[in-house]
């Protein structure tokens, strides 16, 4: 190998001793730092380390620094990894969360994760995060039809695909007796652990779960459609009106909630929500625009006598109407 690019290898292998084999509780000593270069195959002196580590640490615009403990036990390190610590736990912990993102694929993220710091600190992110009651995805092809969709966003083409539900069997079944759907995407949203897709077609804008559409294929001889109605769609407000990702007409609705409703109120809507006190002291009013669904009936239940709808009429009414239902059920 000419000298030259001998050296390049020689720096890179350093450079990813010091990644995986140090940090501030161990650093290693040069001797040490020879032997490991050996083993990888590479013979260097002593001296030829030291001027090693003065060449990565003024490499320009470089995220690292490599530095001397002094001392018994001491040694170099490097700090300033590409990632902190914090940093990688919070991304595998989003990993663990993924519902969508299947048990073993899992493992091989926050494996791949790990290599981003020393082999020490690796055994910290095996922090086995407990979320209650999450499933785990059993379809790895999710991350290919992830990648498909945003390769036709950025590209501004159209997909087809399979749209399924859930079965007794638990299966996955086409809906529709497989019938292919052809639409145009605009975005992704992540909400509730799970992707969707929001895309034009049949003259308006909607969702899919990403983890329900099977054979995800891209079409590069088609054009996006949908543009101007795109060009006026607030994708957040989207979010926010909707419960559970379930579609209904959207409806301006005001609930007098009780006054300890007013952080869950916030969570809801978010921090622009106007909360009016009412003269009793006790409760609040909010109005709110809502796609009104099943979902957001089950939501106004779920806090019992803490929120009450008291407009429109109709929304009003139908609150009514599934509660009497309920009891009637459960007679």
């Amino acid at each position: 190998m000419p000298r030259k690019e001998g050296q390049k290898l020689k720096l890179l292998t350093l450079l990813e001793i010091f990644v995986r084999e140090t940090d501030e509780k161990h650093p290693i000593s040069v001797p040490r730092m020879v032997e490991l270069l050996k083993e990888r195959g590479i013979v260097a002196e002593r001296k030829s380390v030291y001027d090693d580590i003065q060449t990565l640490n003024e490499m320009p615009d470089t995220p690292f620094e490599i530095v001397q403990q002094r001392g018994r036990g001491g040694g170099y390190y490097m700090v300033d990894t590409p990632f902190e610590l914090a940093e990688l736990k919070l991304l595998v912990d989003a990993v663990y969360a993924s519902k969508f993102i299947t048990a073993r694929k899992s493992k091989v993220l926050i494996e791949k994760l790990g290599r981003f710091t020393s082999r020490y600190r690796q055994e910290e992110l095996d922090r086995k995060v407990l979320v209650s009651g999450r499933v785990k995805s059993q379809e790895e092809k999710i991350l290919y039809s992830v990648d498909t969709l945003h390769s036709a966003i950025t590209a501004g083409n159209q997909v087809r695909f399979k749209y399924c539900d859930w079965d007794l069997q638990k299966q996955m079944a086409p809906r529709h007796e497989g019938q292919l759907y052809t639409v145009s995407p605009w975005v992704m949203v992540w909400e509730n652990g799970n992707y969707y897709m929001i895309a034009y077609t049949e003259g308006r804008l909607k969702h899919y779960r990403v983890d329900k559409m099977r054979k995800v294929e891209l079409l590069p001889d088609t054009e996006r459609e949908g543009a101007e109605e795109y060009a006026e769609f607030d994708v957040n407000q989207y979010m926010q009106q909707m419960f559970d990702m379930f579609n209904g007409p959207v409806r301006k609705v005001t609930m007098r909630c009780e006054n300890r409703l007013a952080g869950a109120m916030i969570d809801r809507f978010g921090t622009g929500v106007t909360l009016v006190r009412n003269p009793d002291g006790d409760h609040f009013n909010v109005v709110v625009n809502v796609q009104v669904s099943p979902r957001f009936y089950g939501w106004v239940a779920g806090f019992g006598t803490g929120i009450e709808i008291l407009d429109p009429p109709s929304v009003r009414a139908e609150m009514k109407k599934k509660l009497d239902e309920l009891e009637g059920l459960y007679r």
